[in-house]
C-alpha cells in the first residue's frame, strides 16, 4: 500500500496545535483561579487558609513553560488577584484602580517568569518561595518608593503561619505560605507525570505533602515572649468619624473634623469624671484629626487646647502643618495639657499620588484630579519614638504600616506600644481597612508590641502583641474608648535581625535563578554544537 505523503505534514501539524490549545487554556484558568484564591485570604473575607492552594495553582500555571507564556500567565494570575485585592482603589478613580493594578501586576509576571526557569532545579518550590519573597522586595521599593500592600505575609493577620513574623518579620511569612503553596503545586505535578506501573500515588504525594504541612504547622513550635510582669499603660483612643464620602470625605462644614474629634475628648473626660471610663494616661487621634493647621490658625489651637486640657493627660494629635509656602507635612503632633503643642513625628512613607506628585509636571498636564493633592508633602527623616506622659510611644502613620523598616526603625528607637494613625475616610466600607488592620495583627507579633489604631472612620482598634483584637470600632460612626495595654521592651528575633532573613532569600533566589539561566545556556550551546 502506498502511502499518502500529502497528508502527512498536515496531521503532524495540527495534532499538537489541537492538544496546545487546551493546555493554554488549562494554564490560564489555573492562574486566574490561583489569583481569586489568593485574593480570599485576604481581609475582608479573612480565608487565610485559600493561599497556600492560591500560590499552588500559580506556581503550577507556569511551571514547564517557556519565558514568554510565562511571562503572560505570571501577568494573569497576578491581575486576577489584584483587581479584587485593591478594589479599594475606585474611591479615587476607575482609572486609578486599572491603572495601578495593571503596573503592579508586571511584577508577577516577572515573578512567573522566574518560576518557570528555576522549575527546572532540584528543589524548585524553595526557589519559587524564594522568588516570591524578592517580588515582594522589589513592589515595596519601586515606582515612586514603593507600593508593599497584600504582601502574601499580610492576608495571616490569625493563621498557622503568623508566630513565622517573630523570627523573620513579614517577609519570612510570605515565604513560609509560598513554600507551602509550591510544595502542594509539586504534589499535583508528580501525580500528573506518574506513569502506569511506577510509584504509586501515595508514595509520589508522600514528601511534599509533609513538607507542606510541616510549613504549616512548624509556626506553631515558635516561641512567644514571656508576658510576666509587663508595665501597662491607659490609652484613651477616639474615633471622631467625618461627613463626606469618596474624594471629599471630610465634607463642606468648616472645622467640622476638628470639632468631631475634639468633641470626643470632652466626651472622654465627662465620661471619666462620671467613672464610666478609666482615666487614661495618654489619648490617640486618628491621622488628619484636625483639619485646620493649628500652629498657624488661633481657632484650631485653642480648639484643641481646650480639648487637652480637659482630658488632662497628653494627646497625639493628627494634623496636616505647612512647612513652607510650598510643602507641608502630615504630622503626629504630641499636645501637652500645660504646655502646648510639642514634639513631633513627620511621616516618612509618602503616599504617591495621595500626598506627592510624582513626575509632577506631566502628572498635571494630563490629569486635572491630580490637583486635589495640593500642597506637596515632605517626607520625614527620623524614627516615631514619641515621649507622653509616663511612656515613649512609636508613632507610624496609617501607609507607613506597610513597610517594614518604618516600623522597626520606630520599635528599636524605643518605640512601645506602638500607635497608628491613619485617616481611611476616602476608602471608608471598602477593603482597605480590614486589610489595614491586618497589617497591625501582623507587626504586633513581629515585634511583641501592643498596637493602638486611631482611624477618623475605622477601623479603630487595640491588637493585642499576640495579634488578637482585642478592641475595635464599626466604621463610619464616632466611638471612644480607654484600653489597657502592656508596655514591653524586649525585642523578638525579627526586631533584631531586621531585613536580614529577607536578603537571604532574595540572594537565594537570585542565586538560584543566574544557576537556571547558566544550564539553559549550556545546554543552548550544546545542541548547537550537535547540530
Amino acid at each position: 500500500m502506498v502511502q499518502d505523503k500529502t497528508q502527512t505534514p498536515a496531521t503532524a501539524v495540527s495534532a499538537p496545535v489541537a492538544f496546545r490549545r487546551p493546555m493554554v487554556a488549562g494554564r490560564a484558568a489555573a492562574a486566574v483561579a490561583g489569583g481569586i484564591l489568593l485574593f480570599l485570604a485576604f481581609p475582608p473575607i479573612d480565608a487565610w487558609f485559600a493561599a497556600p492552594p492560591g500560590i499552588a495553582l500559580l506556581s503550577g500555571a507556569v511551571h514547564g513553560c517557556r519565558p514568554r507564556r510565562a511571562l503572560w500567565l505570571g501577568y494573569l494570575g497576578g491581575v486576577a488577584f489584584l483587581l479584587p485585592a485593591m478594589a479599594w482603589v475606585r474611591p479615587v478613580g476607575i482609572d486609578a484602580w486599572l491603572g495601578l493594578v495593571a503596573i503592579e501586576g508586571l511584577f508577577y509576571a516577572l515573578l512567573g517568569l522566574g518560576v518557570a526557569v528555576t522549575a527546572r532545579l532540584p528543589a524548585w518550590p524553595l526557589w519559587t518561595a524564594c522568588l516570591w519573597v524578592a517580588m515582594e522586595a522589589a513592589r515595596g521599593v519601586v515606582p515612586f518608593g514603593g507600593f508593599p500592600w497584600a504582601r502574601v505575609g499580610f492576608s495571616q493577620g490569625g493563621s498557622s503561619f503568623t508566630p513565622y513574623a517573630a523570627l523573620g518579620g513579614v517577609p519570612l511569612v510570605t515565604f513560609a505560605v509560598a513554600l507551602c503553596g509550591a510544595l502542594l503545586a509539586a504534589a499535583a505535578l508528580r501525580v500528573r507525570a506518574r506513569r502506569p506501573g511506577g510509584p504509586s500515588a501515595p508514595r509520589i504525594l508522600a514528601l511534599p505533602l509533609a513538607g507542606a504541612l510541616a510549613v504549616a504547622t512548624l509556626g506553631y513550635a515558635v516561641p512567644r515572649p514571656a508576658a510576666a510582669d509587663d508595665a501597662t499603660v491607659r490609652i484613651g483612643i477616639v474615633q471622631g468619624n467625618v461627613p463626606g464620602r469618596g474624594m471629599t470625605p471630610f465634607g463642606d462644614e468648616p472645622a467640622i473634623v476638628l470639632r468631631n474629634h475634639t468633641g470626643k475628648i470632652h466626651e472622654m473626660a465627662a465620661a471619666v469624671r462620671a467613672g464610666r471610663l478609666p482615666r487614661p494616661d495618654i489619648v490617640v487621634l486618628p491621622e488628619n484629626s484636625t483639619d485646620i493647621d493649628p500652629y498657624r490658625n488661633a481657632f484650631a489651637h485653642d480648639t484643641i487646647d481646650a480639648a487637652v486640657k480637659d482630658i488632662g493627660v497628653p494627646v497625639m494629635v493628627g494634623a496636616v502643618v505647612a512647612v513652607d509656602a510650598e510643602h507641608r507635612a502630615t504630622r503626629s503632633l504630641v499636645w501637652d495639657p500645660v504646655t502646648g503643642p510639642g514634639a513631633f513625628y513627620d511621616k516618612q512613607k509618602l503616599v504617591p499620588f495621595g500626598e506627592f506628585t510624582p513626575v509632577k509636571e506631566v502628572v498635571l498636564a494630563l490629569f486635572e484630579r491630580a490637583r486635589l493633592v495640593g500642597r506637596q508633602s515632605l517626607a520625614g527623616t527620623r524614627d516615631g519614638d514619641l515621649r507622653m506622659g509616663p511612656v515613649t510611644v512609636g508613632a507610624v502613620n496609617c501607609y507607613e504600616v506597610a513597610f517594614d523598616d518604618v516600623v522597626r526603625g520606630t520599635v528599636r528607637a524605643g518605640g512601645s506600644p506602638l500607635v497608628v494613625q491613619t485617616n481611611n475616610a476616602t476608602y471608608a466600607l471598602t477593603n482597605l481597612p480590614p486589610q489595614q488592620l491586618a497589617m497591625s495583627r501582623l507587626r504586633a507579633v513581629e515585634h511583641d508590641r501592643a498596637v493602638v489604631t486611631a482611624a477618623t472612620t475605622g477601623i479603630s482598634a487595640y491588637v493585642t502583641p499576640t495579634g488578637e483584637v482585642a478592641w475595635s470600632t464599626a466604621e463610619l460612626v464616632d466611638d471612644m474608648t480607654v484600653v489597657t495595654v502592656p508596655v514591653r521592651t524586649g525585642q523578638t528575633l525579627a526586631t533584631r535581625v531586621g531585613a536580614a532573613p529577607e536578603w537571604a532569600l532574595i540572594l537565594a533566589g537570585a542565586m538560584a535563578l543566574a544557576v537556571a539561566v547558566w544550564r539553559t545556556g549550556r545546554g543552548a550551546a550544546a545542541r548547537d554544537g550537535g547540530v
